[in-house]
Order: structure tokens, then sequence, then C-alpha cells
């Protein structure tokens, strides 16, 4: 191989992908990205985010967001067959990834165990809601669930009673960060020790430790949680209202408050005891955000954006979905692009976050049709077509366009 030719960084690895909905998916997609070969197992109806968002067919807009690059095998797993294919795919994969309810893998006679007996080097990956103990173990989870019990939704409140929601699937999206970096974690543990891993990881765990850092800061000393502590956390809702539109602004140095206050011409504002300290800023931090949404909201985001930039203190315009896609940043970076795709027309796909060495764009490839691979998948073990074709005609095999 020539030093020029381009090595994609998690080329050859198989992941056999049993997860559906969006934390499970999401992970293996991100390691698609990256090289790995990911086939997605689905049930004849298939993943239930194909029935999100725009439709043509067996693919969705949420479908084709979160399963790019992957090959789809639609198996009915509840059939003999069926597993005996599964199985077979297993002793020739790298990673094994699940997000079934508790108990569901073990009745399929897919669970770590039984998988291990196939292939001890597999890297199984188990992911659920709320891990294997405690009440709510076997209780239906989604994302504003984790978003509850977690603690976001309280951080969200603010200083006021109503918690709120975050309305993006942050824990699902977390928990598949979370997992993808573990897997990739795993495959190297197993390079050093030549056997394989039981990676199990919660949705609610990935979550709680996720806000931690700065969300439970006042709640971090048992013994000693400092007297007038606000109850909230580090970061403030730094949404500010100017005459035409609204920008963020925030200073944490006392260098950055000093500028702040020099741009809203406000030099008074740097002595005063109430915000003279990073710890008395925030203390008093709905009296100083007050004060700076009154100056703020008299003269026009361009002003105050072009201000603060000459000073240094971080800002930004509060821009929509739509200008976000235009916003001269987001363009240089290329971290979306946009592709022709065969059900969908014109397209736009992010590309992996993470960029090695060239930082050449990603592979151009799209989410599968429900059962697209299904006779690629299966003639790699050696079945021949005329028993691939006995299982459509016994509906144990699926396909949709």
């Amino acid at each position: 191989m020539s030093f020029e030719e381009k090595v994609v960084p998690l080329e050859g690895i198989t992941i056999l992908d049993m997860s559906a909905v969006l934390s499970g998916p999401a992970s293996t997609m991100l390691l698609a990205d990256q090289g790995a070969r990911v086939i997605k197992v689905e049930s004849p109806e298939g993943d239930i985010t194909r029935k999100m968002g725009v439709r043509k067919g067996s693919l969705s807009t949420a479908f084709i967001n979160i399963n790019r690059g992957k090959q789809s095998l639609s198996i009915d797993l509840k059939t003999l067959e069926g597993r005996q294919i599964i199985e077979g795919l297993v002793e020739n994969s790298d990673v094994f990834v699940q997000n079934f309810r508790p108990g569901v893998i073990e009745r399929l006679g897919l669970d770590e165990k039984s998988i291990r007996k196939l292939n001890h080097q597999v890297v199984y990956v188990s992911i659920s809601g709320f891990g294997n103990t405690g009440p709510l173990i076997n209780s239906r989870v989604y994302d504003p669930v984790i978003q509850a019990i977690s603690g976001l939704a309280d951080i969200q409140a603010g200083g006021s009673s109503r918690p709120k929601m975050v309305r993006t699937v942050i824990p699902d999206k977390v928990t598949a960060l979370k997992a993808a970096q573990a897997i990739t974690a795993g495959l190297l543990y197993r390079s050093r020790v030549t056997k394989g891993c039981h990676i199990k990881l919660s949705m609610l765990d990935a979550m709680v430790a996720f806000l931690w850092p700065e969300g439970m800061m006042n709640y971090t000393l048992i013994e000693d949680r400092a007297s007038g502590s606000p109850e909230g956390q580090i970061a403030q809702d730094l949404v500010f209202r100017t005459l035409d539109g609204f920008i963020t602004v925030g200073a944490m140095s006392d260098q950055e408050w000093a500028s702040l206050c020099e741009v809203l011409q406000k030099p008074e504002w740097v002595s005063d005891r109430r915000f003279k300290t990073t710890a008395a800023r925030l203390k008093n931090a709905k009296t100083r955000l007050q004060m700076t949404s009154e100056i703020l909201k008299m003269k026009e985001s361009s002003y105050w954006i072009s201000r603060f930039s000459e000073k240094e203190v971080p800002c930004a315009p509060i821009l929509s979905r739509r200008e976000m896609l235009n916003y001269e940043q987001v363009l240089q970076s290329k971290i979306y692009t946009e592709l022709d795709h065969p059900n969908f027309g014109r397209i736009r796909q992010t590309r992996a976050a993470a960029v090695f060495d060239d930082g050449s764009p990603m592979r151009q490839c799209y989410a599968p049709t429900l059962g697209q691979h299904n006779e690629k998948i299966i003639e790699e073990l050696g079945y021949e077509k005329n028993y691939i074709d006995s299982l459509y005609d016994k509906n144990i095999l699926f396909r949709s366009v």
C-alpha cells in the first residue's frame, strides 16, 4: 500500500447491529462513517424510525439520518432458520449491538453467553434505558423519561418553578456517543487480550454522567455544601433580545466581564460587589442578566456582535435552523454535504464530526431500504440462491423498496 493511499480507521471491522430507534443505530452509524461494515438486522416491519418524518417507500428522513452507510437484513428472528443465519453472521462479526428490553434477547437465544459460545472474541454491547438492576428495568423508555429522571428537565427550569424538556433527544444521542466510544475501546481491549468483552450502557447512566460536571457541581460535596449556592448550575439561559432579533453573549473570566461592561458602557459594574468575582456573578446571575438585557435590546444584533467580537467577548447571533445552513462558519467547515439520493432526490447529510488526517469528506453512501442487502449478506455465509428464495416464500426474509 502506498503512503498516499487512504486508510479508513475502522475498515475491516464488522458490526452486527440488532438495535432500533435511536441510541443504538446512531452509535453504529458513527462507526460506519469511520469505515466499519454495519449489518443492520431488522424485523419484518422494519425499524420504527422508517415511519418517522417524510416517507418514500421503506425509507424516511428520520431513518436516513441515523442509518447512513449500513446494510439491511430483514429477517424473522423467531424462526429457527432466522436464528441460524444470525448465528452464522456472529461467527464473522467483531461487534454485536442490541438494545432490546430486558428478557427479550434471552428469549431469542442471542444473549451474551450464547453469542460468546459462537465467537469468544466478539465485543457484545447491551444498551438499555435503566440497566439490569432497580425497579424500572422492565419499564418502557423514551427520551423524555430519561430527561425527567436524570435532572435535565430540572436544570432547564432555571429560575422558574416549572421543569422544561429539551426539544431534541439529548439522552438518546448522548448514549449513542458514549456507546460508540466504548465500542472502539472494547475493540482496543480485544486487540490486547485476544478476547471479547461485554459492554453494558444505560441511557440513565449516560445522561447523569453527562450532566454531572457543572449540572451537579452544587451537589458534589456531601458534607460541605456552600450556603447560598444557587440550586441551578453554572450554565445560564444566555438568550438576549436585541432591537431586531436575538443573540447570546457571556463572560466567564474577569477580563471578559470587564470587556463586556466596556461595550455596554457600564464600567461601574466591574467594581460592583455583586459582580466583582466569578462566584459573585454566578450568585447574582438573575440580576446581572436582567440588567444586561435592558441594554442589549436597545440596538441591533449586528452592532452588538461586532463590538463584542472586537473585545473578544464570546458571542453569537441566535440562528434559525435554516439560517444555520447558510452561516459562513458552517459552510466553511463543510459539516454537511449535499447528495443525490435515489429515493429522495437532493438531500443534505452531515459528515462525521471527527476528521482524520486529510479531512476527506465521508463516503457518499445512503441508508438502506428494508432488506436491501438480504441476498448479499446471506450468500456470503455460503447459502445457495434456491435456499434464499425459499426463505422469502416462508416469510422468513422480507424486503421493501
